[in-house]
């Protein structure tokens, strides 16, 4: 009886195996591509000390970088317009920048996702010269989403 039970396991342990579906294995996904977990809006409006910054993506994909001083009005004219940003994924957390140059200056305007702090603001501008030295850094609030 109990060999009878032992040949009746292996028996259908075998079975089992001959007949277990493959699972395809999903590897990550590694790209310059910000993943779909990580929202990014078209358009998106930030306030820091001395600037309100308004980024929108333009129908080619690439980034409109606009800005005036803190004080005026959005419906003015900017006093400061770069086109072709790229947004640049910063890790796999979800933090990502944009990124504009002009006239040998880098404008980087970051999203802070993932921080060491839980009062960290939510963007950050930083603007490096042409010998990579940071000019400003200033952290700022979303206005409009």
């Amino acid at each position: 009886m109990v060999k009878k039970i032992l040949l009746g396991a292996f028996c259908m342990a075998q079975f089992s195996l001959a007949y277990a579906i493959e699972k395809p294995v999903i590897l990550p996904v590694v790209s310059n591509e910000v993943q779909p977990f990580q929202k990014v809006p078209k358009t998106v409006i930030i306030k820091t000390k001395k600037f309100k910054i308004r980024i929108d993506k333009q129908p080619n994909g690439k980034y409109l970088y606009q800005s005036w001083a803190a004080n005026a009005r959005i419906t003015s004219k900017p006093s400061m317009i770069i086109s072709d940003g790229e947004l640049i994924p910063d890790g796999s957390g979800g933090n990502y920048y944009f990124s504009f140059e002009n006239k040998g200056y880098n404008y980087q305007v970051w999203r802070n996702y993932l921080t060491d702090s839980a009062t960290k603001a939510p963007y950050t501008l930083a603007v490096n010269d042409e010998n990579g030295n940071e000019v400003v850094r200033q952290d700022g609030m979303v206005v409009k989403q």
